[in-house]
């Protein structure tokens, strides 16, 4: 795209809009076949047409191109008109791509070679239609607290055509008025002071005791023992229990779930104790085999970290290094001051800075055994409802600097299969409140960073209940087998290591 002259901007503003507003229903039809469009990794279903405008933005501004809404839709139009098999497909990618190799171009010619590259990019899919999977699977999220009801906001938004998780009940301690309940945590589901409306309608049932978030219909079951829960009476059946409630982190615990009808795996939404499988999608997700029945989606601050710790370590190596967290306070902490099992955590989270520990450095030897030991850490709450920051100083195997740092990791967020994990910005003026509803497990201030020889410190911002919760999402979605494949196909390993300071 040639930028346009200032006088006339505006018309070309308004041809961009009315093409983003073209590619809505294309999207949201795609969608229903369970075909996913993203742009370089923002996915762009249930987005509106200003929502659309903004995810080019902001790859014209990171990836340094000038791809816009009049290279994209003929791409995806093109896709739009192929039977296609369920599939995430990257239209920024394929654009980028295809662009590269068609500079100069006219947009006739681009549009009329465009129809052969697509074709070419998706020919392992093309004639397949919807054959994926015959039914969803069922999920069951035990527990409706900060992370369960975000858990349910992602899992109904989702859904698609209704053959990824479904969500099909959550499950309660009994109240004493359980429709007077219901409508509490409908209401709760329904309005976030920190996260804003739920995008869509809900509709509280009280006869069958359920919720019907946009078409999906959630029965509330309420009990005190998780092992004594029929839930082939609700209709549910082989069904992922994803344990939000912190009650229970080892194997002997979690595995009561498994002794409810209708229950088949369960997955818990903090680190795991024991010999538990801790699983950071993106990072470790390959070792998540078909036969784990229990695992552990690692806690916020870790899914945080450890993908640029990955990133690091592969591309600079890591001596040694501290890890420090300015996070919110969460709901454990008290409004007053009061009794906490753990030292300072019982002072006021609103009044005060609380010095406390971190077990995310313990966790990251775990995923990645090449840096036992090499790691320390320790965590300051402080009074915000939500967005925290991981601040790490490593020391590395050789000098780099600041540009070097900034350019790969800016590269692994656009270009490899960590780039859900980290996100990237390059803006001067961003704070905590700009990364709520942030997907990524953590997103580096490129503007932060700090490199002196050997020595480095990165400044990583992280949404600890959505970002958190998006990545919990991803775990269970590899647990519950959908796995769909990626056009164009993503690079096989994580991160690789840059050119030495020398070579360059």
């Amino acid at each position: 795209m040639v930028k346009p002259s200032l006088d006339s901007v505006f018309a070309d503003f308004k041809e961009r809009e009315a093409l983003a507003e073209a590619m809505i229903p294309m999207i949201g039809d795609l969608y229903r076949r369970n075909i996913v469009i993203f742009i370089h990794g923002v996915p762009l279903y249930n987005q509106s047409v200003i929502e659309i405008m903004k995810a080019h933005r902001f790859v014209r501004q990171i990836e340094h191109n000038e791809m816009s809404e009049f290279e994209t839709h003929p791409i995806l139009k093109i896709l739009h008109g192929l039977d296609l098999a369920p599939a995430h497909i990257d239209i920024g990618k394929l654009t980028s791509s295809f662009m590269a190799a068609n500079e100069g171009i006219s947009m006739g010619e681009y549009v009329a070679k465009a129809d052969g590259y697509v074709k070419q990019e998706c020919t392992s899919i093309i004639g397949s239609g919807d054959s994926a999977r015959d039914r969803g699977t069922d999920v069951v999220v035990y527990g409706f607290g900060r992370i369960g009801r975000l858990m349910t906001r992602l899992l109904v938004e989702k859904t698609g055509g209704g053959k990824n998780l479904v969500q099909r009940a959550v499950v309660l301690r009994p109240p004493k008025d359980p429709i007077k309940d219901l409508n509490k945590r409908a209401s709760l589901l329904r309005r976030d002071s920190i996260h804003g409306p739920f995008r869509g309608t809900i509709r509280v049932d009280e006869d069958n005791q359920a919720l019907i978030c946009n078409g999906n219909v959630i029965r509330f079951i309420y009990s005190n023992d998780p092992a004594t829960i029929d839930y082939t009476a609700y209709g549910i059946d082989n069904a992922l229990i994803v344990d939000s409630t912190g009650a229970w982190r080892d194997m002997d615990g979690l595995s009561q779930h498994l002794q409810s009808p209708g229950a088949s795996k369960v997955l818990l939404t903090t680190s795991g104790k024991g010999e538990m499988k801790n699983i950071v999608s993106g990072v470790n997700s390959d070792q998540l085999d078909a036969e784990d029945t229990i695992v552990a989606a690692a806690s916020c601050t870790t899914n945080a970290i450890v993908p640029v710790l990955k990133a690091m370590n592969d591309g600079f190596g890591i001596q040694h290094g501290h890890m420090e967290t300015v996070h919110a306070y969460t709901d454990d902490q008290n409004l007053h001051d009061n009794t906490h099992s753990k030292e300072r955590r019982g002072r006021s989270a609103a009044l005060n800075l609380v010095l406390t520990e971190s077990n995310a450095t313990s966790s990251v030897g775990k995923l990645l055994p090449e840096l036992t030991g090499k790691l320390t850490g320790n965590s300051i709450r402080v009074p915000v409802p939500n967005v925290s920051m991981a601040i790490l100083h490593m020391r590395l195997e050789r000098e780099v600097t600041k540009e070097e740092i900034n350019e790969y990791l800016r590269d692994l967020s656009l270009h490899s299969a960590m780039q859900r994990q980290i996100g990237f910005t390059i803006s001067t003026e961003v704070v905590s409140s700009d990364f709520i509803g942030d997907r990524h497990a953590g997103v580096v201030d490129s503007h932060a960073t700090i490199a002196d020889g050997k020595n480095v410190v990165l400044y990583v911002w992280y949404d600890n209940e959505f970002g958190y919760s998006c990545q919990v999402v991803r775990v269970a979605q590899k647990m519950g087998g959908i796995k769909y494949p990626m056009i164009p196909q993503q690079p096989v390993t994580d991160s690789s290591k840059p050119k030495s300071s020398e070579a360059a």
